[in-house]
C-alpha cells in the first residue's frame, strides 16, 4: 500500500500518450478509492547502453526477470542498433559493434540472433530465438553507438 495523496483515478490510456498525465482520468487529486487499490506496473524489456562515453553508446543490456543481461552479437547489425537508438531516444544509429567492444557483461545473455528490420518500436519486437537461449559467451556482447 502507498501512503499520502492519491493523485489519479479511473485512468484510461490508449497507449499513444507521451505521459500518464495525458491519459483520461477524473483529474488530479479526484478519486473514490483507497490505498488498497493502488496500481502498479511491471516493465519487461527495459533497455540501456553501458560502458560508453555517453548514455547513447555502449554495451546493450536488457532488463528481464528482475535483472540486467546482455545481447549476443550473432547477426547483430546496424538495423538492430537502429531500433536500440530509437527506443532509447538517442537519435540514429552510427555503429553496431560486437565482440564485447564495451567490455564483457555478466549474468544472463538474454537475446541472440536478433533480426530487426530497423523500424520496430522496441528491440523485443524484433525476431529472435527464445529468451535465454544462445550459443554465446560474454566475449560476444553486442554494443551500439547512437548520434
Amino acid at each position: 500500500y502507498g501512503t499520502g495523496l492519491i493523485l489519479l483515478d479511473n485512468v484510461n490510456c490508449d497507449g499513444s500518450e507521451p505521459f500518464l498525465s495525458a491519459c483520461y482520468s477524473l483529474g488530479w487529486g479526484i478519486h473514490n478509492c483507497g490505498h488498497h487499490e493502488d496500481a502498479g506496473v511491471v516493465c519487461t524489456g527495459s533497455l540501456r547502453l553501458v560502458n560508453g562515453s555517453h548514455r547513447c553508446e555502449g554495451r546493450v543490456e536488457v532488463f528481464h526477470l528482475s535483472q540486467w543481461g546482455t545481447v549476443c552479437d550473432d547477426a547483430w547489425d546496424l538495423r538492430d542498433a537502429r531500433v536500440v537508438c530509437r527506443q532509447l531516444g538517442c537519435g540514429h544509429a552510427v555503429a553496431a559493434w560486437g565482440e564485447a567492444r564495451y567490455g564483457q557483461g555478466s549474468g544472463y545473455i538474454f537475446l541472440d540472433n536478433l533480426k530487426c528490420k530497423g523500424h520496430e518500436p522496441s528491440l523485443l519486437r524484433c525476431s529472435h530465438i527464445r529468451w535465454d537461449v544462445h550459443n554465446c559467451d560474454h566475449s560476444e556482447d553486442a554494443g551500439a553507438v547512437c548520434a
